[in-house]
């Protein structure tokens, strides 16, 4: 394993300065702004360079389960997606083992396509015996562009429904994969994470267990079709969408849902992510820990 990041709160970055790139990686800030905010606490003694350093990713530091681990094996598959954008592409990891079959976890990106995080979030999976399928919405537009700005930039052009379709369908590919063992978990960081919500209420019969990790509920209207068990992970200093979870939390008591939250303390939107010093190494590796039990128990 790879030296991580510092967590959030040992970089001693001030509180709006995770605000304002929340709001900037968003869309609720363009670029400019938000460096002429950051510049403002620049002004009071924090350089820009510590500033930037801390905030924006570093996935040097984000490899956990290198690519060459021998207990896996790592390529990429294409799937149909004749809703969507025709075909899509994902990751696809699985354990480097003579089974014929293996639980399925479906794995989906933040707001900026598959960088390295979530191709490592995959391999840590399939590392602990899961087969494990990344897609790539950015896949229509040639990929992943080796950036999260450029990333984000292209994931806003896409159409928003199209690519709920690209997820659907690489759910039912994973699913039905002769790899499988017919039961299919979903989990997602961010978008991601509404992602794994809205693919548990657009069909009731999809997923046999979701995580979802600081992600916004699906639409209202599609909530009374969620079967599947779900254990949702929140950062208690995540306003924006913890926010969304109460009236969710409502809708999941009235339809019956076999749900958990963990609210993990004094932990940032993205606290997951070992990338940027939002990571918070104790919540993140409990927050896990959590995850591949669920996964464990519900799809063995």
């Amino acid at each position: 394993m790879s030296e991580r990041a510092n967590t959030a709160q040992n970089t001693h970055i001030p509180q709006e300065a995770f605000d304002w790139y929340d709001e900037y990686a968003h869309g609720g800030m363009d670029r400019r702004t938000f460096m002429r905010k950051l510049g403002t606490l620049a002004a009071v003694g924090y350089s820009m360079s510590m500033l930037t350093t801390a905030l924006l990713p570093n996935y040097a530091l984000a490899e956990q389960v290198s690519f060459n681990d021998e207990d896996i094996t790592a390529s990429y598959e294409t799937f149909d997606s004749p809703e969507g954008h025709e075909q899509g592409r994902g990751y696809w990891v699985r354990p480097a083992t003579s089974a014929t079959s293996y639980p399925a976890v479906l794995v989906i990106h933040e707001n900026r396509g598959l960088n390295p995080y979530v191709k490592d979030v995959a391999r840590r999976l399939a590392k602990a015996g899961f087969l494990a399928f990344a897609p790539d919405a950015l896949f229509p537009l040639g990929g992943y562009p080796g950036n999260d700005d450029e990333g984000r930039a292209m994931q806003r052009t896409l159409d928003k429904e199209k690519i709920q379709h690209d997820f659907v369908a690489a759910a039912k590919f994973l699913k039905t994969h002769s790899l499988s063992n017919g039961k299919l978990g979903a989990v997602g960081f961010c978008f991601g994470g509404y992602m794994v919500n809205y693919l548990s209420a657009v069909d009731s019969d999809l997923l046999t267990a979701g995580v979802p990790f600081y992600g916004t509920p699906a639409p209202k209207e599609l909530r009374q079709n969620i079967e599947a068990p779900l254990m949702v992970q929140l950062g208690e200093l995540d306003e924006r969408v913890n926010n969304t979870w109460p009236e969710y939390e409502q809708d999941l008591k009235a339809n019956k849902v076999d749900y958990q939250m963990f609210m993990y303390k004094d932990a940032h939107h993205g606290f997951h992510n070992d990338s940027t010093s939002r990571f918070d190494r104790a919540s993140a590796d409990l927050a896990w820990q959590r995850t591949l039990a669920f996964f464990t128990e519900k799809l063995s």
